[in-house]
C-alpha cells in the first residue's frame, strides 16, 4: 500500500451504508481494505482503489484476529487513517415480529452483542498502533495536527429511543457503542485518534421493507435518508476538516431524534 494516500480500514461493505461509504472513500481516492460475510460485486472488484476484500465472519471471535492480523500484513509499514466500525446485526422472527426483552433466545442477545459491541471494541483495539502511527505523523509538534486519525462507529437512531422495528438487543447494543464511543474518545485522543459515531435514523437500503414507510410521517424532512448521506457524513467524520472533533455522534435522521 501507499505511504502517500490515506487508507481505510471498513466491515460491512458489501451492501447498505457500508459500500456506499466505500465508494465515496474511492472517489476521493483512499485505499481501502473491507470484509464482511458476503464477496463484494463484480464491479467494484474492479476499483482500483478497493485495496482488498477480506471475508470475514465478525461475530465469530477467532475470525475477527484473523481479520486483524491479515489486514495489518496488507498495511505493512503504512499507516491507518480510519476504522470505520459499520458491520452490524439485528436478529428478527420469521414472521418479522420485533423480539423484545420477553422474547427470543438470550443466545441472540449475545450474538449480536458480539458483533455490535465487542467486535468494534476488538477492532479498534488491534488497529490502534497503526491508527496511532498516522495520529502522531500528522502532528506538527506544537499540539496542531492536520487531522490524525479517525474511528467511526455507526450507531443508530434505535440506541436512543424505542424503534418499532429494531429490536431490543439491537438497541441496546447500538446505546452501548455510543457510550464506547465516548469512553474511546478519550483514550485514544493520547494516540492522536479522534473516536466519533454517526447514527442513521431512516435509510433507503436493501434491508428496508414497505412496512418502514408510515415512519416517514414522524421525519421532519418527509423522507428517508440515503446510504450516501451517511457515508458523506462518515468521511467528513475522517477528513481533516473535522481535526478538533471527537467524542461526538452525529445523527443523520431528517430530524427523527428530535421527538
Amino acid at each position: 500500500m501507499s505511504k502517500e494516500r490515506r487508507s481505510l480500514i471498513l466491515t460491512g461493505a458489501s451492501r447498505g451504508i457500508g459500500h456506499a461509504a466505500v465508494k465515496r472513500f474511492s472517489e476521493e481516492g483512499w485505499q481501502i481494505i473491507t470484509c464482511s460475510r458476503d464477496p463484494v460485486p463484480a464491479h467494484c472488484e474492479r476499483d482500483p482503489n478497493w485495496t482488498s476484500h477480506i471475508p470475514t465472519d465478525l461475530g465469530d471471535p477467532a475470525d475477527v484476529e484473523r481479520f486483524i492480523g491479515e489486514a495489518l500484513e496488507l498495511l505493512g509499514d503504512t499507516p491507518l487513517n480510519a476504522l470505520v466500525n459499520n458491520a452490524a446485526v439485528s436478529p428478527k422472527t420469521d414472521f418479522q415480529e420485533r423480539l423484545g426483552c420477553l422474547n427470543g433466545p438470550l443466545d441472540d442477545w449475545r450474538e449480536v452483542f458480539q458483533l455490535n459491541f465487542f467486535t468494534p471494541l476488538v477492532l479498534a483495539r488491534g488497529f490502534a498502533p497503526a491508527l496511532a502511527q498516522a495520529g502522531k505523523g500528522e502532528d506538527d509538534g506544537g499540539g496542531q495536527s492536520g487531522g490524525g486519525a479517525a474511528v467511526v462507529n455507526i450507531t443508530s437512531i434505535a440506541g436512543h429511543s424505542i424503534h418499532p422495528f429494531a429490536g431490543s438487543a439491537y438497541s441496546t447494543s447500538k446505546a452501548a457503542l455510543s457510550a464506547l464511543t465516548r469512553e474511546m474518545a478519550v483514550e485514544f485522543a493520547e494516540l492522536g485518534v479522534r473516536v466519533n459515531a454517526v447514527a442513521p435514523g431512516e435509510i433507503e437500503t436493501e434491508m428496508v421493507g414497505e412496512e418502514y414507510e408510515p415512519l416517514v410521517n414522524r421525519i421532519p424532512m418527509h423522507r428517508m435518508g440515503t446510504a450516501d448521506e451517511v457515508a458523506a457524513t462518515v468521511f467528513q467524520l475522517c477528513n481533516p476538516d473535522f481535526g478538533y472533533v471527537t467524542g461526538t455522534e452525529i445523527f443523520v435522521t431528517g430530524g427523527q431524534h428530535l421527538y
